[in-house]
């Protein structure tokens, strides 16, 4: 079977490069437990992928542009394998290093590799899967069908769109003029993080609780949204670093918005999302405040349906030549947006990976030319996972990031009480 890729995975991979690897990551991190065993987890793999097609195709680029091609039997050891680290400074570096290299074009495009044991019985599940492949409901999708244990749970539909809510093409031309305002007409101040791009990657985690999250959310008048309270996290930790270094400016977040459509399926469908730009509010001291302009502007956003018109009219220019190009370019540069932070939801239940229940996710996504800090955020029955990736040779100290951000959620809990 061959198939041409969807112009926005080609896109996604052609912006490969020396330092822009292009996938990636949901690392599993399993409760204490005798050691997974390295040949069963293969065999459970091989089992399972058939029912993820993507997961045994390459892409193949020829005359006819890229396109993805059927191979005959995965071989499975190559794509499968082990990693020591005793610590989490170790199980860190380790996923560092995976963040770091490409994966083998010649191969499918994922990776599923255990690390550990570390010194408390803890085992790590890093499942690295190219952008082009997945984006993140896709990449869900993929550890409940080949990763996690089957469970009876279905499918988490947070993002999923009806095709019958959609608007008329017409009616989303009619409003461009107001969105583009609104997404691409406030630049921010010159992005801290618009540095040089190597191929070196650091990663840092916290964790949220996603029961209290909901509830700071719900304790606003307006009622925010766990993924208002992320931002808030986010904003508060990028506010206390930034004084520390003298200065707060005028930051924008590019925020993904899942465009997939219920009844679709998501493992075959590709890369389908637009954003939202929102501004950060560095300026403003209080955390609690901070969150209500957040949520404000993102009702407004949702209520616009900016997202789905951005793509609309990328989707246009697409075949533009030089004007599609400026536009991109546009919503590109570091000033329109200085970070991305997207926020995924993965299982609602309790799951496992080889009878090992699986106590925290986190995500990690690859930073960009001129933005070196990307964040990253997956849900789970119990936490919200946050994954801080960055090029440590622009952004120093990702470890001290995490910590502003596990200290802007308690601002946030403690302020809501």
């Amino acid at each position: 079977m061959r198939e041409p890729l969807s112009p926005a995975d080609a896109r996604i991979l052609a912006l490969e490069s020396d330092v822009v690897r292009g996938h990636a990551l949901k690392l599993l991190v399993l409760e204490p437990g005798e050691a997974v065993d390295l040949a069963a987890l293969r065999a459970s793999v091989a089992e399972r992928l058939p029912a993820f097609p993507r997961g045994r195709q390459v892409v193949v680029d020829d005359d006819d542009g890229p396109t993805w091609v059927d191979v005959g039997e995965v071989e499975v050891a190559e794509h499968v394998r082990r990693y020591a680290a005793d610590d989490p400074a170790a199980l860190r570096a380790v996923v560092g290093r995976l963040m770091s290299e490409p994966l083998d074009r010649s191969r499918p495009l994922w990776t599923i590799d255990l690390i550990g044991p570390l010194d408390d019985g803890r085992e790590a599940v890093a499942v690295r899967l190219h952008h082009a492949l997945a984006d993140g409901l896709t990449a869900v999708r993929f550890l409940e069908t080949v990763v996690f244990e089957p469970h009876d749970a279905p499918a988490h539909e947070v993002g999923i769109r009806d095709p019958a809510a959609r608007p008329t093409r017409w009616s989303e031309w009619e409003r461009m003029p107001v969105t583009l305002a609104r997404e691409l007409g406030h630049p921010g101040s010159h992005s801290p993080f618009d540095r040089p791009l190597t191929a070196r990657r650091a990663l840092a985690f916290v964790d949220v609780p996603l029961a209290e999250a909901r509830a700071v959310g719900a304790s606003r008048s307006t009622h925010a949204t766990v993924n208002d309270v992320l931002l808030a996290v986010i904003a508060g930790a990028l506010r206390r670093r930034l004084l520390h270094h003298g200065h707060t400016p005028r930051v924008n977040a590019q925020v993904p918005v899942s465009l997939h459509e219920e009844g679709e399926d998501a493992a075959a469908s590709g890369n389908r999302d637009s954003f939202v730009d929102v501004g950060l509010h560095l300026h403003e001291p209080d955390d609690l405040r901070r969150l209500d302009l957040l949520s404000a502007e993102m009702r407004a956003r949702k209520k616009g349906r900016d997202a789905r018109a951005l793509d609309e009219l990328f989707q246009a220019l697409a075949s533009a030549g030089p004007l599609g190009t400026l536009a991109r370019g546009l919503a590109d540069d570091p000033r329109e947006f200085a970070l991305a932070i997207s926020n995924v939801p993965g299982p609602r239940v309790a799951v496992a990976v080889a009878g090992r229940r699986v106590g925290h996710v986190y995500t990690s996504s690859e930073p960009g030319p001129r933005h070196a800090l990307r964040v990253a955020a997956i849900s789970n029955d119990r936490w919200l996972g946050v994954g801080f990736c960055v090029d440590p040779a622009a952004v120093p100290d990702v470890d001290l990031l995490a910590d502003a951000a596990h200290d802007a959620w308690e601002a946030l809990r403690s302020g809501s009480t």
